[in-house]
């Protein structure tokens, strides 16, 4: 894309996040039902049914949702999202931080299931045989130094093959995740 557009997608982003895009409160990204989940872990916590949640309110809910998060990692959470600093999180504060979550949660659960489509052989890595029928699958022509190039780039531990961890981590960094380009079109 050109480098206006680049710039404006920051600028999108922040504005997908103002108040005004909160709407009716549907975030981009969550299903019905995980916002149905997050509501119930809120309104479990919110013990004195005061419409917020305090830090440890906080750290109860995210294990309920399996979330095992670190006291600073949780405090910059509230820090980023307590938008009142109030040192209370209220619903949709509450909803904005786990949508991340969630996403997080997803995107590597769909770049496993790729993983798996790779590893055919079950053997829980990617080999170069592996590499090459999909490359082949896919009507890629690439030659056998073009494939081995990219285990080598991918292969940290040095086995000669791409693991669960290996591929995510190429997956991510390249950005070409299939949920990126269904994520961006959030109108």
């Amino acid at each position: 894309g050109s480098p206006a557009l680049r710039q404006l997608s920051p600028v999108m982003a922040m504005r997908r996040t103002t108040p005004a895009a909160r709407g009716r409160g549907k975030k981009p990204g969550l299903t019905d039902e995980q916002i149905e989940e997050i509501r119930e872990a809120f309104n479990l916590f919110d013990t004195d049914h005061s419409g917020s949640i305090d830090y440890r309110e906080l750290k109860a809910a995210m294990r309920a949702l399996g979330f095992e998060v670190k006291k600073e990692e949780l405090r910059k959470m509230i820090l980023d999202v307590d938008s009142d600093g109030s040192g209370h999180i209220e619903f949709p504060e509450f909803l904005e931080m786990m949508t991340g979550k969630m996403g997080e949660k997803d995107t590597r659960e769909e770049i496993l299931k790729v993983f798996k489509l790779f590893d055919d052989d079950h053997s829980g890595k990617i080999s170069f045989r592996n590499l090459k029928r999909v490359a082949k699958e896919l009507g890629e022509n690439m030659t056998d130094e073009e494939l081995q190039d990219m285990i080598d780039q991918a292969d940290r531990d040095g086995d000669g093959e791409i693991n669960e961890d290996e591929f995510y981590r190429i997956m991510k960094k390249r950005g070409d995740n299939p949920l990126d380009d269904l994520l961006d079109d959030s109108d």
